[in-house]
């Protein structure tokens, strides 16, 4: 995710604290630990040619790369569905590979819906996009709505409408991302109460360049955070300290389903950050999370030397 990046020199100036906890919360979340509450970690795509030979085995095909991504992590911010819109037997493929497992893939809506036009007259592609995603069955997680970033708070009640058309019976989180929505407090205030009395939820991302996304509004008592590290920096491992102290008091306070989406604008070191994440939820949650489990390259079988020929 290139979303926020900022120059690695500039990264120890930033102020990465999370901001407090606002009050809105208080009257989504119970004030004690849900009754099974789920935890949720993935990222944001499973097909990284970087993780052959560290999570994944040596010359492992990519048309494996799925099954084994669910052997290390129980959930995928799938991406994938934001770039076409799949039909019922690719998604029911992949719903397969983790079968029996309580997995959840939370599809991202397809661009051409939210990112080309506008909202209104989308109704052949948004049934096209669910069409396919309903294929995922018990396996199918929140799906999350992303407009653009050019997507001001002028467009609120287009956004509203569209958003008031979407199934009641899957679950939706919303990411926005102009400044706007965050710097007026009207249009901040309008936007999680729209979202608190239709049952969805705010995504909370974040990012170096953009503190305005973590603004830890939860207007449902489930949270889809999409952490986006800085290959693994000393400040990655600081944030994903306030981020367990944070999840922490949520899961004492009510929460009842927490995705946490592991990016990083070098995706080859996401599993090391993972790693770190989940020993430390483990330990302070009470938690048994999966996590990656890396290859160690001393149980590989050794190639045998070749021999050389006559001529060599």
């Amino acid at each position: 995710m290139e979303f926020g990046r900022v120059p690695e020199n500039e990264l120890n100036s930033i102020d990465f604290s999370l901001p407090a906890e606002p009050g809105y919360n208080k009257g989504i979340l119970k004030g004690k630990p849900a009754k099974n509450a789920r935890v949720y970690l993935g990222c944001a795509k499973w097909g990284r040619t970087e993780w052959v030979g560290k999570i994944y085995p040596p010359k492992t095909k990519e048309k494996d790369f799925l099954q084994h991504y669910v052997q290390h992590y129980n959930s995928i911010e799938l991406n994938a569905t934001h770039y076409r819109i799949w039909g019922e037997a690719g998604i029911t493929k992949w719903a397969e590979k983790a079968k029996g497992m309580d997995f959840k893939f939370c599809p991202k809506m397809y661009q051409g819906i939210t990112h080309r036009g506008s909202l209104a007259g989308k109704e052949f592609a948004t049934n096209e996009f669910f069409r396919g995603i309903v294929a995922f069955k018990e396996h199918l997680g929140p799906i999350f709505v992303q407009v653009s970033d050019s997507f001001s708070p002028k467009r609120k009640a287009e956004l509203f409408t569209y958003l008031q058309s979407l199934p009641v019976d899957l679950q939706f989180f919303l990411e926005v991302r102009h400044p706007d929505w965050f710097a007026k407090e009207k249009e901040r205030d309008d936007m999680f109460e729209f979202l608190r009395t239709h049952n969805m939820g705010a995504v909370i991302t974040d990012t170096a360049g953009r503190r305005d996304c973590a603004h830890m509004y939860l207007t449902i008592p489930k949270a889809f955070i999409r952490y986006v590290g800085n290959s693994l920096h000393a400040t990655d491992y600081t944030r994903i300290d306030a981020w367990v102290e944070r999840m922490k008091y949520w899961l004492d306070k009510g929460m009842e389903e927490l995705y946490f989406f592991m990016h990083m604008h070098d995706e080859a070191t996401s599993p090391e950050l993972t790693v770190y994440l989940v020993d430390k939820m483990n330990k302070e949650c009470g938690l048994d999370l999966m996590k990656p489990n890396f290859i160690d390259p001393a149980s590989l079988p050794k190639e045998k030397p070749k021999q050389k020929g006559l001529f060599d």
